[in-house]
């Protein structure tokens, strides 16, 4: 038994230690450079198959050569800014991909008196990208979990939400990615997500139905377990009083 204890500890220092390097990295990234110093460039770590990230420059060619597909002209006054438009607003638009959610949940707070009940952060206004045709989809998030001992600041929660939000994505994936960044980052008793969207790929082209909202959840923990709390959050999400 003693030897799955220490296997254990072992494990979770190694954990921490990981986490914490991983931490000092990203800050020394988004560290100012000193007085009278010019400002590193932005670096981007390469992609899943180890080739690099395109370049400014190469992302501005592709915007022309979709201006050109479409059968415009970007030589034309109108549209010669264009290309640095697009990039300089996908850069916020997916700026989520160069955000770490469990270094947001890191910081929590232990002055909660008796409080026992869960805590909803109900209609956090968001907007995403649908993977497969790359138009957006809109909507609102309403996230709960039960704090043990801590909780994390309001605004957090709705940061992790915007983390994902700014990628191209899924629905469903958004629900999961969400609700599993609450779960793992703050260790609750329970995780409800309810996601309600409308996606353009639907209304704007295809099929072309204006209104249709779209609505996805997912519970963990207490919630999942016990129909009663889902009950009680649904009644919560809906409720405007």
């Amino acid at each position: 038994m003693d030897a799955v204890v220490k296997l254990f500890k072992a494990q979770a220092e190694n954990e921490e230690r990981e986490r914490q390097l991983k931490a000092k990295a990203a800050a020394a990234l988004r560290a100012p450079a000193p007085d009278g110093a010019p400002a590193l460039p932005k670096v981007h770590p390469p992609l899943s198959d180890g080739s690099p990230r395109p370049s400014r420059a190469e992302a501005e060619a592709a915007v022309k050569t979709l201006l050109a597909y479409i059968g415009e002209d970007p030589a034309r006054e109108g549209l010669l800014d264009t290309p640095k438009r697009v990039v300089k607003a996908y850069d916020e638009l997916f700026s989520g991909y160069g955000e770490d959610a469990d270094e947001l949940l890191d910081r929590t707070f232990g002055e909660i008196g008796t409080f026992d009940d869960f805590v909803l952060v109900r209609d956090i206004p968001f907007h995403s990208h649908c993977e497969h045709h790359m138009v957006p989809f809109v909507g609102k998030a309403h996230v709960a979990y039960f704090p043990v001992e801590r909780v994390v600041g309001l605004s957090k929660i709705a940061r992790v939400v915007d983390i994902f939000a700014r990628r191209l994505q899924t629905q469903e994936h958004l629900t999961s990615q969400i609700t599993n960044a609450l779960d793992e980052g703050l260790r609750p008793r329970g995780v409800a997500v309810m996601i309600e969207a409308e996606h353009m790929c639907m209304s704007m082209r295809g099929i072309t139905k204006q209104g249709v909202s779209t609505l996805t959840t997912q519970f963990t923990g207490v919630f999942r377990d016990d129909p009663a709390e889902q009950v009680r959050f649904i009644t919560l999400v809906r409720s405007k009083g």
